[in-house]
């Protein structure tokens, strides 16, 4: 059991934890949640011993995993050998073998006391598995959409995003008896996030995972941990139950407070009228009662939701949205393959569609979108946007075409010349930036305060087309919550890159597929495109 003892923890004036006591078993998957700067990553670091509470603490197993954030430390390691070293003690005993053979063969002894201690580290091995270590290790790797042709290779020559799935297989090997996992399904594609599902499904250790992907919550958890109120309240089912049975708690709390309100309200308009006559026991009997109504106490809850509302002003767009034809683009680098973007892609959007851009990581998303936008050149082919069109931009790189150290208001007045400033601090304050939080510079925001920031100012312009490039990193899950339904709701057309599958069920009405095998434009739902393809993997 992972067990969690009396934890506090303060920053200031800000209580994030007061005395929190909880228990973590295994067989269950636990979710961790709450806004962003509610705490969870800093829970984590306790729950894993990298960081300690102010007060209390906290006992795990001792073969805990953590999903470790360096993407430098292990680059010059195997891409293999990182995942095995998910197993220290494994991986050390395979070392010291290691070691102990080359010695005996370079010096051509083989001392006694070298044979106690290489059977010793046989035992060892044989125990943990070792002799399918690099086996299951591919097996993971290869799970998570890193190709068996860069096992070997060093972790440095990975891309970022590679050496994050490197270090998530990591965590995953050697079966832990305790899991703990941050944000693991951060740039992952949806296939990659699909296996670890069914890879977690089957764990039967204790499992926390932080995580913004609803989708991905709700398919794994069993239960969720929610950080609101300065505690933690463990509730019994995946995330959507949970903010079922939050907000009927709540809900009946406030329903009893009002009754109990009204029952007060009577009992003191006795109390007024007959306080001074002849009605003695009956006053106090009435001023008793009062006392034991008083209503439960409810805490302010830090859950903030931002108010997102996409509209396209009074000129819509004509019928024929977007033309493509004959789109064709690769990078060709002498002595490596070509990196083929798209070859002869024929594309044809219509007002309201809903388009969302899937693939495996690296496949061209981002560069498709800069194709359509003219932002990179093409090889061949036609791009022309239709009449009236009118296209808002929000890029991966969410900080592209901010400046920086500009109060946030006056980003925003730039946008829209009959705007004032009081219209601007209201918008700032639907984006969760109230009071003097609309004078803070641009430079000092965060991921997910930054891509606020830009909805805002999307809001403003009324563009009647807008492309999202993954516009859920980031953010939190009210925010993507909001951000979802602001997508639904637009009358306008939407292109999207993301990996969120909660925003593709919910808000796709087309699915452009980029794939291995080339591309597949489905004119239909997520739900319908995957009855059609299967368990067909993207990237394979």
């Amino acid at each position: 059991m992972l067990v969690v003892r009396d934890v506090s923890q303060n920053y200031g004036d800000k209580m994030l934890f007061d005395n929190v006591n909880e228990t973590f078993t295994p067989g269950k998957r636990y979710g961790l949640t709450g806004p962003n700067g509610a705490g969870k990553s800093t829970f984590m670091k306790f729950l894993a011993g990298l960081e300690e509470p102010q007060r209390g603490g906290v006992s795990r197993p001792k073969k805990t995993s953590i999903l470790r954030q360096d993407h430098y430390a292990y680059d010059e390691n195997k891409v293999i050998d990182t995942v095995i070293m998910g197993n220290k003690h494994l991986f050390d005993a395979m070392q010291k073998k290691e070691a102990i053979l080359k010695k005996s063969e370079e010096t051509g002894e083989f001392t006694e006391e070298m044979g106690i201690e290489l059977g010793e580290l046989e035992g060892t091995i044989a125990e943990e598995d070792g002799y399918a270590a690099e086996a299951e290790a591919a097996k993971l790797l290869e799970g998570l959409g890193i190709p068996e042709n860069q096992h070997q290779e060093l972790m440095k020559n990975l891309s970022g995003g590679l050496k994050l799935r490197a270090l998530l297989a990591q965590s995953l090997f050697g079966k832990p008896d305790c899991l703990l996992l941050d944000e693991p399904t951060n740039h992952l594609d949806i296939d990659s996030i699909h296996w670890l599902e069914k890879f977690l499904l089957d764990y039967s250790g204790i499992l926390i995972v932080i995580s913004h992907d609803r989708h991905f919550l709700n398919a794994v958890t069993t239960h969720i941990a929610d950080i609101d109120y300065e505690q933690i309240i463990v509730y019994t089912g995946n995330y959507d139950d949970m903010v079922l049975q939050k907000s009927q708690i709540r809900g009946r709390v406030e329903s009893e407070n009002d009754q109990k309100a009204k029952k007060v309200a009577q009992l003191k308009e006795f109390v007024a009228k007959f306080g001074a006559g002849t009605r003695a026991s009956q006053v106090q009997s009435r001023k008793k009662e009062i006392e034991k109504l008083q209503p439960n106490a409810l805490k302010k809850s830090n859950i903030k939701r931002p108010w997102i509302r996409f509209e396209i002003g009074d000129k819509p767009s004509g019928k024929h949205v977007l033309r493509v034809e004959g789109l064709s683009k690769r990078f060709v680098e002498k002595g490596k393959p070509d990196i083929v973007i798209c070859d002869n892609l024929d594309l044809l959007l219509m007002r309201g569609d809903k388009l969302a851009i899937i693939g495996p990581s690296g496949i061209g998303k981002t560069t498709l979108i800069k194709l359509l936008l003219d932002q990179v050149a093409k090889d061949a082919g036609e791009v022309v946007w239709g009449h009236e069109t009118r296209v808002g931009y929000f890029a991966q790189d969410h900080r592209e075409g901010v400046p920086e150290e500009v109060p946030l208001w006056q980003y925003l007045l730039s946008f829209d010349e009959d705007a004032t400033r009081e219209d601007v601090r209201k918008l700032l304050g639907r984006m969760l930036f109230s009071g003097e939080e609309g004078e803070k510079l641009t430079h000092v925001l965060s991921g997910g305060e930054t891509a606020r920031l830009l909805f805002a100012k999307l809001m403003l312009l009324k563009n009647n087309v807008l492309i999202f490039d993954e516009p859920t990193n980031h953010l939190d899950l009210e925010a993507i919550t909001a951000l979802r339904d602001a997508i639904k709701a637009f009358e306008g057309t939407v292109i999207f890159v993301t990996h969120d599958r909660d925003l593709v069920e919910s808000a796709a009405t087309r699915i452009l597929a980029l794939g291995a095998r080339g591309h597949d434009d489905f004119n239909g739902s997520w739900a319908e495109f995957k009855e059609k393809v299967g368990d067909m993997r993207l990237d394979r």
